[in-house]
């Protein structure tokens, strides 16, 4: 899982180079128009707060002392850590705020860092880290601490996510650095004694997580009576990924219900109202639950919100749940894209990297992730 950031700040100087990446990263540029609350960032705008991040960063030993490819990735999560401020932010009540900046910023990171071909698993450690970074400054003061901590540690390294805080605290001038700094430490401490610090927190089985994450107060710890009657398989990925191949070619055997297809039996447009395709085919799925009879649910699902649609009708019905997802490159995916039967616009697939989010085992008993070379 490696992947080579352009202009990432090397041995023995460690300078950033900030010529080359602002030829790199033109979005750069808009942070400089971004204003922040002088409350917490009295240093001026996302700019000026991003370049001392990147700084601090650089002149940390817990950063020196990593990998090659860490430092790149780090480094990436914190160039990318604040990259949807400029949109999140507004007035409200005479104050500013950014509020949502951290899930926005993880999409469009991962956005960015696939048009430049990193890996997946290297890309979705940097998305992670941007959408948590914020965490570990206040995780430790939440009641639901341990939960969210878990969770945290099934998509992000929260060894990584503390050093990111730390130069995001470092990076700033405000009165609290201290308190910052001070709850950073101590949301280290809490990850290594919940054994989730350098790996996902660990379950008794894919069952007994996915219960905890779908139940609130349930106990990790907990053996969780598998009951489950069939197997639901929901295909995710943008269109033109593969999804319609790969179920050929590995579950042929199973009924599927294909958005696509019921859209053409109904005569729908890709780009109409989907209210009626959609109950057509929650009422199929549940022809097939109430008989505990195996199935594919095939459409893109490439949100989390439209996942959990999926998932609370199946789990209902003790449905185990598989979420396979397939990803290509942007240029493979247009191009399959239009050698489908009916293209979807790519207007539309552009509407849909905005609300990008790739799925992850807080979501489902077994998640795949697959790639073109896979």
């Amino acid at each position: 899982m490696s992947f080579h950031f352009p202009f990432c700040p090397e041995p023995p100087g460690w300078q950033v180079d900030w010529e080359g990446l602002n030829r790199e990263f033109p979005w750069l540029g808009s942070l400089a128009d971004c204003p922040q609350d002088a409350l917490h960032h009295a240093e001026g705008d996302v700019w000026i707060h991003t370049r001392m991040v990147c700084e601090a960063m650089a002149s940390m030993t817990e950063w020196q002392t990593r990998s090659e490819d860490e430092r790149a990735l780090l480094f990436a999560a914190a160039l990318f850590h604040d990259v949807a401020k400029p949109l999140c932010t507004r007035f409200e009540d005479g104050r500013i705020t950014s509020r949502g900046h951290s899930r926005r910023g993880g999409i469009i990171a991962r956005r960015a860092l696939w048009r430049m071909g990193a890996p997946v698993k290297w890309r979705e450690q940097v998305a992670s880290l941007v959408r948590y970074h914020q965490m570990p400054f206040f995780l430790i003061d939440r009641p639901d601490s341990r939960r969210q901590a878990i969770g945290i540690s099934q998509t992000a390294r929260c060894d990584y996510l503390a050093v990111v805080a730390k130069a995001d605290a470092c990076g700033r001038v405000c009165e609290d650095k201290d308190r910052l700094l001070e709850n950073i430490s101590l949301f280290l401490e809490y990850c290594r004694e919940q054994r989730c610090l350098e790996e996902p927190g660990s379950f008794a089985s894919d069952h007994s997580r996915f219960l905890y994450f779908r139940n609130e107060g349930r106990d990790a710890d907990y053996l969780a009576y598998d009951d489950m009657v069939c197997e639901v398989t929901l295909m995710s990925g943008l269109p033109g990924a593969g999804k319609d191949r790969w179920i050929r070619e590995n579950l042929s055997d199973w009924p599927v219900i294909s958005l696509d297809n019921l859209r053409r039996e109904m005569k729908i447009s890709p780009t109409g109202n989907q209210g009626r395709v959609i109950a057509r085919a929650r009422e199929l799925a549940r022809e097939h639950l109430r008989q505990g009879r195996s199935f594919v649910w095939n459409a893109t699902n490439i949100s989390r919100q439209m996942r959990s649609q999926c998932i609370n009708l199946f789990a209902a019905y003790n449905a185990r749940i598989r979420i396979v997802y397939l990803e290509v490159s942007e240029e493979k995916l247009r191009l399959q894209n239009q050698q489908r039967l009916e293209a979807v616009p790519d207007a539309v697939i552009d509407k849909m990297l905005d609300r990008w989010e790739v799925p992850d085992l807080t979501e489902a008993h077994r998640v795949d992730w697959l790639t073109a070379d896979e």
